[in-house]
């Protein structure tokens, strides 16, 4: 056994290592300091990313909005965006895009099919076109005959060009 130096108290903690040897204590310490630094910024970071994950069922505009408040509250550590962000990400915002989308494609397919349906119509004579003048329009269009266009009036719906 080695001599302890004169100086030295008698009983010394277990803690204490020898000169030359590995201090256990300090060892068992940085393993654990890493290991809760690791836990604690995971934990950190998936409640950090909750409004994220709540936004994923709604629409892609609103997930961004509520993807870049938290990310501005992660490097800022302004908990006002991490708020904004959750708030956002729970409430429903209404759908505005679909029905403007799909009026747009229905003004694009009355655009382009509106041109073709005018070429096959055929073209009405003076004479007839002068006695459906006279007719009132809600009795030409219920009439059995074959609608014609006639130059002044709106186009055609689909249903009546289906009679023709």
């Amino acid at each position: 056994m080695e001599e302890i130096h004169p100086v030295a108290v008698k009983h010394l903690p277990p803690f204490i290592t020898p000169p030359g040897q590995t201090d256990i204590l300090f060892v068992v310490m940085m393993v654990f300091l890493i290991g809760i630094v690791l836990i604690i910024g995971n934990l950190y970071l998936r409640l950090h990313a909750l409004p994220e994950q709540v936004a994923h069922r709604t629409h892609k505009v609103q997930m961004d909005i509520v993807a870049i408040l938290a990310v501005i509250s992660l490097f800022t550590h302004n908990h006002l965006y991490w708020i904004a962000a959750l708030l956002l990400a729970f409430v429903q915002l209404p759908d505005f895009s679909t029905p403007i989308s799909s009026m747009a494609k229905s003004l694009e397919k009355l655009a382009h099919g509106g041109d073709r349906r005018r070429e096959e119509l055929t073209v009405v004579p003076e004479a007839a076109m002068a006695q459906s003048l006279e007719m009132p329009i809600h009795d030409a269009r219920r009439s059995e005959e074959t609608i014609k266009v006639v130059p002044g009036t709106p186009p055609l719906t689909d249903k009546l060009e289906a009679r023709s």
